[in-house]
């Protein structure tokens, strides 16, 4: 029986956070409010232990409501949230480390997909708050585009006291014709040691209609050959990942693409490496 913490779930709801990047017509499937509660019976359904809670828009309040219902729910044992690097991040992080929940806080993620700016990530005032992130003992999740995995490795080089989450393996662009491009930076990405990777948000850069097993393993070899199976961290997107059927289909896809490992290893990224990664409790 293997034991398993998501390190990549969300909650919303939406008369309180609005989600304006959810198309109604596309994304009809997650067209709709996904409660704290829902998130807790969605894991006791598929035996999952435990999550981490991440931030969807990138505004304080979202945070401080997740860290005040995170510490409400024993099944959240931290969260990813959001503040303003380019602002006073040290007092940003004291403020909500004193807030409700407070102690749940684990790392930092941005939406960097609103951002103008292809090099957000990279520009001056952002990296200060990168490192002053770092220096608190906080994670920063990577949620960025396969063609700027070169960047983040420019970053990650650069800021060697800052602890680095990519989520979702870069989005490997399996609908597209350049995975080869996106293995090579992944593999230079992998080389930074202060990176580690979340096995999430596959199926949803998949075709969420015709995905299948076989398609995600030649994904799953090439991050067990770069990061090795002791910087890979399971995530289910979740409910994202309804786009794409569900998070029972992806549970099982992940469990059978990673049976084949040891039994240390497979403990590793089904959980321990998250513990480790985030500081969990």
């Amino acid at each position: 029986m293997r034991r398993l913490l998501d390190s990549h779930l969300h909650v919303w709801e939406r008369d309180e956070h609005p989600q304006p990047w959810i198309d109604p017509v596309q994304m009809s499937a997650i067209d709709r409010d996904f409660p704290p509660g829902a998130a807790v019976a969605e894991l006791a359904a598929h035996g999952v232990d435990g999550c981490v809670v991440v931030q969807c828009v990138n505004e304080s309040s979202e945070t401080v409501d997740l860290l005040a219902t995170a510490g409400t729910l024993a099944p959240v044992r931290g969260v990813v949230g959001w503040l303003d690097l380019t602002a006073d991040v040290p007092a940003q992080i004291r403020s909500l480390r004193a807030s409700p929940g407070g102690d749940l806080l684990v790392g930092v993620r941005h939406v960097t997909f609103v951002e103008p700016d292809a090099r957000w990530l990279a520009r001056d005032d952002v990296r200060r708050g990168l490192a002053a992130t770092g220096d608190a003992g906080l994670t920063f999740d990577l949620l960025i585009a396969h063609h700027q995995l070169p960047m983040a490795a420019e970053v990650a080089r650069d800021l060697p006291g800052t602890r680095f989450v990519l989520d979702h393996a870069g989005k490997v662009p399996l609908r597209s014709t350049e995975p080869a491009t996106w293995a090579r930076d992944l593999a230079d990405l992998a080389r930074c040691p202060n990176v580690t990777m979340k096995v999430s948000g596959l199926v949803t850069e998949d075709d969420w209609s015709s995905w299948s097993t076989p398609r995600l393993r030649p994904v799953i070899e090439h991050a067990l050959a770069t990061f090795g199976p002791h910087r890979l961290l399971f995530g289910s997107d979740w409910p994202v990942v309804e786009l794409a059927g569900g998070y029972g289909p992806w549970l099982e896809a992940y469990l059978d693409l990673t049976d084949d490992l040891s039994a240390d290893e497979r403990a590793a990224i089904d959980g321990g490496n998250a513990i480790r990664t985030y500081g969990l409790a």
